[in-house]
């Protein structure tokens, strides 16, 4: 996450991610399930601007007018979760300039809360360290703290154990959205078990930064199931691999799917070849996070 202030307002740029591996090990006796997973952040951002308010006053406002701004919302859970744990009753106004697709698997309302807590940290002038901040996030939402930790990290227990991880130089990626969301409860709901795989060599590959050995060694234990609740992951899928990437994978529970290139050349290929014709999906060009 970026942070930055202009006159009255504190910007903060709340980066996407993607999962390069995912392992499901079981489920827990609270309900989540046990995972491990490889994440790493790319350069597609929402934008969050926080302003000084009154006393009390917590108001956010959305380009997303089908996105909830109210309780429900990981920006107001956020918001008034450190509001009540350092007894402050200042109040705030935010505006979420939202890019990041919904129930995309790219981590997109995690990564908002997360900034919510750095940018409120900072109007607020609470002198909070990160992680302390990623301590309350894992309140919030199992991703939130990986995005204190970026640009990668491995996660354990149900996302909130994060270990960051070396990352080499910048990868480039193309992602593809469907034009529907998945809802990760009923992704999960349909995963089936497995001989669980281990990360470590995809972890040494990430450090080394070379695409093709990344490649091979992507995994999501959750595709299957997410195909199981939608079949046009598999088509999707399916495009991906005609077009020979050095790998391809859904991001988190999906429904993004995403192709490992190369190089800018190949992501630049891959990106015109994906939007040829009349899909009825969308497409982008990222690169990892610095």
């Amino acid at each position: 996450m970026r942070l930055l202030r202009y006159l009255d307002d504190v910007v903060v740029w709340a980066p996407a991610k993607v999962n390069l591996f995912l392992e499901v090990l079981g489920k827990r006796p609270d309900g989540y399930h046990e995972i491990a997973t490889l994440m790493l952040a790319v350069r597609l951002y929402d934008t969050l601007v926080f302003r000084a308010a009154p006393a009390g006053e917590i108001k956010l406002e959305c380009t997303r007018k089908d996105l909830s701004t109210g309780p429900d919302n990981l920006v107001m859970r956020a918001a008034q979760l450190l509001r009540e744990r350092t007894g402050c009753d200042k109040g705030c106004h935010i505006r979420l300039v939202k890019r990041i697709p919904m129930g995309a698997g790219l981590g997109g309302g995690s990564s908002d809360a997360a900034a919510t807590l750095l940018g409120l940290n900072r109007v607020w002038q609470l002198g909070l360290w990160r992680p302390e901040l990623a301590k309350l996030g894992a309140e919030v939402g199992s991703d939130v703290p990986f995005f204190f930790h970026a640009p990668a990290a491995w996660c354990t227990g149900r996302g909130e154990v994060v270990e960051p991880t070396p990352v080499g130089p910048s990868l480039d990626f193309v992602l593809l959205f469907p034009p529907f969301g998945l809802r990760t409860a009923d992704v999960y709901a349909r995963v089936q078990p497995g001989t669980p795989r281990d990360g470590a060599a995809i972890r040494t590959a990430l450090a080394q930064g070379t695409p093709e050995t990344i490649g091979p060694l992507l995994f999501n234990r959750l595709q299957e199931a997410a195909t199981a609740v939608d079949g046009r992951i598999a088509e999707y899928d399916r495009r991906l691999a005609d077009l020979h990437p050095a790998g391809h994978l859904m991001s988190g529970s999906g429904s993004t799917l995403f192709a490992l290139c190369t190089g800018p050349a190949e992501a630049t290929r891959l990106a015109e070849a994906l939007r040829s014709g009349t899909p009825d999906y969308s497409v982008s060009s990222v690169r990892s996070c610095a």
